[in-house]
């Protein structure tokens, strides 16, 4: 029973991140031309990641009370990953090359994601 509820509650967060209402942070991913922007919410950023928590401490506001971060050294296909995971716990890595899995876990260091994502990604790995 309580599995399901974890399961529940994670594709819960997941919907939240991809509802594009009441969000107040805009994550900007990547250099022109190929910028992704990314619509989150800060309460849950700065309680999944220490990176994100000093970040949204110095953002600046919109008119609109928005912050935005821009991360330009972080693939698409990286942060994709990365906020599916503080947002869900999940991080889905099947038929991933170890190599992209080894640069996404140096991403995670930089960002001081929750150090269970390190775990994660070294035993998707090992399979």
């Amino acid at each position: 029973m309580a599995t399901k509820f974890f399961e529940k509650l994670s594709n819960n967060y997941l919907e939240l991140l991809e509802n594009k209402e009441d969000f107040n942070v805009i994550i900007k991913i990547g250099e022109s031309p190929n910028v992704k922007i990314f619509q989150a919410h800060s309460a849950i950023l700065k309680h999944r990641s220490l990176y994100f928590r000093n970040e949204l401490k110095t953002a600046g506001k919109d008119g609109n009370n928005i912050k935005t971060i821009n991360l330009k050294n972080i693939s698409i296909q990286q942060f994709e990953i990365i906020i599916k995971y503080i947002y869900g716990g999940i991080a889905l890595l099947e038929n991933i090359e170890a190599t992209f899995i080894f640069e996404l876990m140096l991403v995670a260091y930089e960002l001081i994601l929750v150090e269970y994502l390190e775990i994660l990604l070294i035993e998707s790995n090992a399979h």
